[in-house]
């Protein structure tokens, strides 16, 4: 990762705006997860060869909307399945891990793909509470400051004279941990990341109108750490279709998931024709028109421009794509025609490898 000359994002001096995508393994009605996780190593694949700059799976529990309880097995296998783009979580839920059990993990996965390996940290469980319940034990979790300051010091900072873990190695010792993104959608975590100088990943998605001052805040607070200079992705939920009819379509399977999800009955995602055919009452139309406002919804032309200009607007130095379809070629589809209407410049795809 370079960070933006002086912390001017890149685009802002004439350089193309890189894109990648955030896989979050959306399960359709009827198909089966070990279906989703081969869609994944498909679309990864596709992602490279279109010249997408990374790849970023998610940790969720206890989910039927998505299959993707266990980002470091998908990274060790999109990272297999692959050659060049970098692959990392977005992220590992720190909470429900041990930071040493995550440190040695990712320094593994670095030394098996040196330099393609990223790690996302967030502070939620990534479930409800009775999951996390079942995750952690009922054991007592440290506070997310707490274990991301051990995480650091497992990964090479080491802890101070007299500390507990001090005599404690993160196996294999001698490989870095791969680079530290914090995740968030508040200020929280656009201030952990600017005190401990590391590249934060905003979701945009779950907080539209605070995206461009929080985003500000980061670049304003960074202080330099391990990174020089900050660094910051802009993640949004967007669908690119032909027509901006079909995109408005597509968009209702996740709508509806959204929906059933606050209901407490989440489930797969149905195709857009039968969602968009459900009788919905007043409160539940007015929640998936909130919903669908906060996507990027459009042809290529629209979708195109509107990434830009939530770029230009966050002053982010990357923008990283969520596309939540039913249907796994549309799904496709949508990357494909983002990637044009972007500028990504394609390349040979990866060598063949097994699913």
């Amino acid at each position: 990762m370079t960070p933006a000359s002086g912390g001017v994002p890149g685009y802002a001096r004439g350089m193309p705006l890189p894109i990648s995508v955030l896989d979050l393994a959306p399960v359709p009605a009827g198909a089966s997860s070990r279906d989703v996780v081969r869609n994944s190593t498909r679309l990864a694949r596709r992602a490279e060869a279109l010249g997408y700059h990374r790849y970023w799976v998610a940790e969720h529990h206890n989910s039927p909307t998505m299959a993707c309880p266990a980002p470091e097995v998908m990274i060790a296998h999109l990272a297999a399945s692959t050659s060049r783009i970098r692959v990392g979580a977005g992220g590992v839920m720190l909470p429900n891990h041990s930071p040493l059990r995550v440190a040695e993990a990712f320094r593994v996965l670095e030394a098996l793909h040196p330099g393609r390996i990223d790690l996302g940290l967030g502070r939620a469980p990534g479930t409800d509470g009775l999951t996390a319940y079942a995750i952690r034990r009922g054991a007592e979790t440290p506070d997310f400051p707490t274990q991301l300051a051990e995480l650091l010091a497992f990964g090479g900072g080491g802890f101070p004279d007299g500390h507990p873990f001090a005599p404690v190695a993160a196996e294999p010792a001698d490989v870095p941990l791969p680079p530290i993104w914090i995740l968030g959608s508040s200020e929280y975590g656009a201030q952990v990341a600017a005190a401990m100088g590391t590249g934060f990943a905003f979701a945009r998605h779950l907080n539209p109108k605070g995206a461009t001052e929080i985003m500000r805040m980061y670049r304003e607070r960074f202080r330099p750490g391990h990174l020089e200079e900050p660094y910051a992705i802009l993640g949004l939920s967007a669908i690119c279709a032909d027509t901006s009819e079909r995109a408005g379509e597509l968009a209702w399977s996740m709508a509806l998931g959204v929906l059933r999800l606050r209901q407490g009955r989440p489930g797969p995602l149905e195709p857009p024709e039968v969602a968009a055919s459900l009788g919905y009452d007043p409160a539940e139309l007015d929640q998936i028109r909130r919903y669908r406002r906060a996507q990027v919804l459009g042809d290529p032309a629209a979708v195109g421009g509107e990434l830009t200009r939530l770029a230009e607007e966050t002053a982010a130095d990357e923008v990283m794509v969520m596309t939540m379809v039913p249907d796994h070629a549309e799904r496709m589809r949508s990357y494909e025609l983002i990637a044009s209407a972007m500028g990504a410049t394609a390349r040979e795809p990866a060598a063949a490898a097994a699913e």
